[in-house]
């Protein structure tokens, strides 16, 4: 045998000889470096829960970057300098395992979370501003939140947040308390009148939102997880309700979105998984709840027994397939909503507890930034696509679509003012756009003008002010900023360095319900 081929040979021998490389615990891992800040059965601690749904959008390469890297501007360390490929690949398939059983989180752990820290009694606030002016601003990039001044536009507070704050904030109708959720369940009530924090629970795992009762006495929280609808007392936070969501049948069920319904005086929730919208009564006197035939023919006399009724009473509407994102008419009788993973959107009328319109939107329609408006004497809708870049007008008299308009890209968010004639669209969705915003002509329908605020930087969310005559506009970058516009010439008047301004909401719009901003 030729000398090299001997060689070859005997490193050859040698690898087949030398004993395999150990695979990585995830597990000793996960203790040693994550469960301080996550907990060690991954349902979370100072950081947020380490659960596939809760961790749904980063995806597993995403993982993988963050424990390298870190997350910028938190107490996320980066391992990479202590930690090879193969343990941190190791790290994210583990946090991406379903866990063996599911996460228990009832009355009793949600009680055990609650922090009390009452304010200072005032009768005033504590400021000059106008109180109903203010913009609650969510900075996602490092978790804070701030308080502007909506008339000047000048920063007033800033505190940190709750992990990754999701769904819009809710306010009382005096404007003093507005509540937070947040993706990992947390519910903070904060004090707009003395700027601080008043109250925290942990009501879910992972939740979607959160929605305030029509009389301000209770909050709701959807969870993913678990499968539950909880009802808060908005006082102190104190568990009043916990809702098992199941269908008819038991089949379990996420809660993709709840909503006040103030006319009905009643929180409305679409379900993720089951085909069923639920209404709950916040009326301590609602009517009984029939599930089954009622027949009467005489005064007190009904051939059927009530399943619930009063405060919280439950009523069961089915639909046509699970409801992932909804949008209502202005008087609240109908409910326009969609699948994630459909073509269309349906109307269904909350009063008969009947679909009465489907309507084709392929492009994956966004129902829950829709905006809605008059003109001529017709009630219009309009939403943006997440997949296309269009928005569909309806006409909410026979829920025909009479327009589609096109965009520079896929969008997120609409908003616009009773006083103001125009419409603010982003491209948000957009690979190439994402920078560009489209102002629609409310009467002809038309894009009257196109703008990059900030070249190459993603654009998006508008707020007006009270009056309307301003808007707010977000480049949702973590070195990103707030962008006050006159709202009739569109000419810049400030902007304000912010962390990834996710979302920014004036508290006279949020409690008037204004027409142009989401509720």
């Amino acid at each position: 045998m030729k000398p090299w081929l001997s060689s070859l040979f005997a490193l050859a021998l040698l690898a087949t000889l030398a004993p395999a490389r150990a695979e990585p615990d995830a597990g000793a891992l996960y203790q040693a470096k994550c469960a301080a800040c996550h907990g060690g059965d991954r349902l979370g601690a100072i950081g947020p829960a380490l659960l596939p749904d809760n961790l749904g959008r980063l995806g597993v390469a995403g993982a993988e970057k963050v424990i390298r890297s870190g997350r910028e501007a938190t107490q996320m360390p980066a391992f990479g300098a202590e930690l090879d490929d193969a343990s941190i690949k190791a790290l994210a398939a583990l946090v991406y395992t379903k866990p063996a059983t599911t996460p228990v989180w009832g009355e009793k752990e949600i009680a055990a979370s609650r922090v009390l820290t009452p304010a200072p009694a005032v009768d005033k606030p504590v400021f000059t501003a106008d109180p109903l002016n203010l913009f609650v601003v969510v900075e996602s990039g490092d978790h804070h939140v701030s308080i502007l001044d909506g008339d000047t536009f000048t920063p007033m507070h800033r505190f940190a947040s709750r992990f990754a704050l999701h769904g819009g904030p809710k306010f009382t109708h005096d404007g003093r308390y507005v509540f937070f959720g947040s993706r990992d369940g947390w519910v903070t009530k904060f004090d707009l009148w003395t700027l601080t924090v008043v109250a925290e629970v942990r009501a879910g795992v992972n939740a979607r939102n959160i929605a305030l009762s029509k009389d301000a006495k209770h909050l709701a929280v959807a969870n993913y997880l678990p499968n539950t609808l909880v009802i808060l007392s908005a006082a102190d936070l104190s568990v009043e309700k916990i809702f098992d969501v199941v269908d008819r049948k038991g089949q379990p069920s996420r809660v993709s979105a709840v909503y006040q319904a103030p006319q009905r005086d009643s929180f409305i929730a679409a379900l993720k998984d089951v085909p069923e919208i639920w209404e709950v009564a916040t009326d301590p006197n609602a009517p009984p709840v029939y599930t089954g035939l009622v027949h009467s023919h005489e005064k007190d006399m009904v051939e059927a027994l009530a399943s619930s009724k009063g405060l919280f009473a439950l009523r069961r509407i089915e639909a046509s397939e699970p409801l992932d994102d909804f949008f209502f008419d202005p008087d609240y009788r109908n409910l326009i909503g969609a699948s994630r993973n459909g073509d269309h959107a349906v109307v269904v009328n909350l009063n008969t507890g009947r679909e009465i319109a489907n309507i084709p939107m392929p492009g994956m329609p966004h129902l829950g930034s829709g905006v809605s408006w008059m003109r001529d004497g017709h009630r219009l809708v309009a939403t943006p696509h997440l997949k296309e870049g269009k928005i569909s007008v309806i006409d909410a008299a026979d829920w025909k679509t009479i327009a589609t308009i096109d965009t520079q890209g896929p969008g997120f968010f609409l908003r616009s003012h009773e006083n103001s004639p125009f419409i603010w669209a982003d491209s948000f969705m957009s690979p190439k756009n994402k920078d560009k915003v489209q102002i629609i002509d409310k009467t002809t329908l038309q894009i009257a003008r196109v703008m990059q605020p900030a070249p190459g930087k993603t654009t998006g969310h508008v707020e007006f002010d009270r009056s309307g005559r301003h808007a707010l506009l977000s480049v949702w970058e973590t070195d990103g900023a707030i962008i006050v516009y006159d709202a009739a010439t569109f000419q810049e008047i400030k902007r304000l360095p912010m962390s990834k301004p996710a979302g920014k909401y004036n508290v006279y719009n949020k409690i008037t319900f204004s027409e142009g901003t989401s509720h």
